[in-house]
Formats: C-alpha cells, structure tokens, sequence
C-alpha cells in the first residue's frame, strides 16, 4: 500500500462515502476513520490496525442533533453533552433503533459509543461528511495512540486514502468513557474527570458491569439463541451453516465469504450471525476460519458467539 493523499476535509468526506479509511486529527489523538454504518469499512480499520478483538469503536458525530439519531438520550446524557461537547468525553447510550452506527462498530451490543469532537478538521470532515464516523486511534493494536501526524503515517498511514494533518493532539489521551445506562459508570478515565461528571450527574459506580460496552475494555459479542457449532465442515439437519471460502449453493449456507477474504468476512459477520439466528435452527455451524490477521478477531468473536470464552 502507497502512502495516503494529503487532503481536506472534502476529499476526506468523499473517501469515506467511498469505504475508505482517513487518517483523521482530534484533540485527543489521531484516528484510522471509517464510516460508521459501513461495515465492510469498519472492518478494514481492524485489519489495518491489526485489533484482536470486535471491541466496540465511538461514533464520532459533528454535534448533539447527529448524536441523538443515533442514540437514545436521557436527562443525564443531555447534562453532559451540553456541558463538555465539543470536546473529550464519549457517553455509552441505548442505540436508537434504526441508527446508522452497524453491527460491527457496536460489537453486536444494543448500546452505542458516541461522541463531538472539539478539533476543528475533524469537525469539518464530519460536518462534510453527514455521518457517524468510526475513528478508533490511528495505531497498530498493541502500540502508543499517536498524538502527531507523522506518528499515525507511520503507524497505519498505508491503510488510508486520505490523510488530514492537525498538528500535534492537544489532550493526547484517549477520551473519557461514561455509560449512562442503568447505573452511570466510569467506563474509561480521561482529561473530563470522574469529578467533573460526578458534580453533574452525581455519583459514578466502577467499570467492571459495563466494561465490555467501552472501546479500548473488554470485549462481549452478541451471542446467538441457537447453539454455535465451531470448525464445522458440513451441514447437519437442522443448521445453518455459516460457510468461508467456496461452498454449496444451498439454502441452509449463509457464507461470510466466497473468495476466503477475512475483510468480507468481518463485515458480513454479526448480520450473518442474526439472519442464521432468525431462522430459528437447530443450531449454526461455522466453517474453519483461518486465525492469522484478521481471523484471530473473527475467531474471538466466533469463540464467544459459541460460549467458548466468558
């Protein structure tokens, strides 16, 4: 892969109408952005990222109104977007139905990640492009968030199309998490502090019930009501079969991918899982998925989708 163009927030925009990825500035630190209700796009940023796992990524919208189309606010949510939007904090809400946020940017959960930023090239890109963006920090898994252009060039320059230079991040830490669901729970600390949010929306229980529902936390997939069948290489009565790679025209195959292509796999992952669900089986049978790159995040998901993992 070249290097991406360096570009504008229009050029940006388009590259993500077209499933492309952009290296996108915020105040808190660059981001690998993809359109959020593109899944095929969401899962070429864990590609490129090398992510182990399907945790959730925030949806970056360009202010409150966009939020609210895609996530469902109470009193609380309204306190606090009001008082630090723009800026550091990501609000974990109910999803609304119909939301433009996909399956695979919310890990499979009825809950959605969603935050305003405060740099104003990414408030640009987001006011051209009309969407939710997925914009998880612009680093290989594993490696420093990079907080400067020339870091995230080096770090996932290669997977983008389009690449915006801020300048240095001002916060240089990741966002402030905060679910506001039954209990209001610190999900990830940041530059807006436990006490800046208690003082509004009064005292925050510990992480540990939630933590699943936070990007950079654990990870819980969306588990199907059918039991999962793992590396399964046929078809029994009464299954779904989720195929990888050439397979049977069949009415019980569902495949992730024809070509064996682990990105087209990610994408159809979570909508093939629920239609397979759907069709209320006997139970649904996967094929072998190769582990390396990206199968290591299908696999993962496939793993907890079978109850193999807690």
């Amino acid at each position: 892969m070249s290097a991406p163009q360096k570009g504008s927030p229009a050029s940006a925009a388009l590259a993500l109408r077209q499933g492309r990825l952009v290296i996108l500035p915020t105040e808190t630190v660059y981001g690998l952005a993809a359109d959020a209700g593109n899944p095929r796009a969401v899962a070429s940023v864990y590609a490129a990222k090398g992510r182990p796992a399907f945790n959730p990524l925030i949806a970056h919208v360009a202010d409150i109104d966009a939020a609210r189309r895609i996530a469902v606010f109470g009193p609380d949510a309204e306190i606090l977007a009001a008082a630090f939007w723009p800026g550091p904090l990501t609000l974990v809400l109910p999803v609304q139905p119909g939301g433009a946020v996909c399956d695979l940017d919310r890990a499979g959960l009825d809950t959605v990640a969603v935050r305003v930023p405060a740099h104003p090239l990414a408030r640009a890109v987001l006011e051209a492009f009309g969407g939710p963006v997925a914009a998880p920090s612009a680093n290989r898994s594993g490696r420093p968030s990079p907080t400067t252009f020339d870091a995230a060039l080096e770090e996932t320059g290669p997977a983008a199309a389009v690449a915006l230079d801020g300048g240095p991040c001002e916060v240089g830490l990741e966002s402030t998490v905060v679910a506001l669901l039954d209990t209001p729970r610190l999900l990830r600390p940041g530059r807006v502090t436990r006490d800046q949010v208690e003082a509004l929306v009064g005292p925050l229980a510990e992480a540990e019930a939630d933590a699943r529902r936070s990007p950079g936390r654990l990870t819980r997939h969306y588990a199907p009501e059918a039991p999962v069948r793992l590396d399964a290489r046929d078809l029994r009565s009464g299954e779904v079969y989720l195929a990888f790679g050439p397979a049977p025209d069949d009415a019980g195959v569902l495949n992730l991918s024809p070509s064996g292509d682990l990105v087209e796999a990610a994408a159809n992952l979570f909508a093939f899982l629920r239609e397979a669900d759907a069709r209320r089986p006997a139970g649904i049978a996967i094929a072998p998925i190769p582990h390396e790159g990206l199968g290591e995040a299908i696999n993962d998901r496939l793993r907890r989708a079978a109850g193999a993992v807690g």
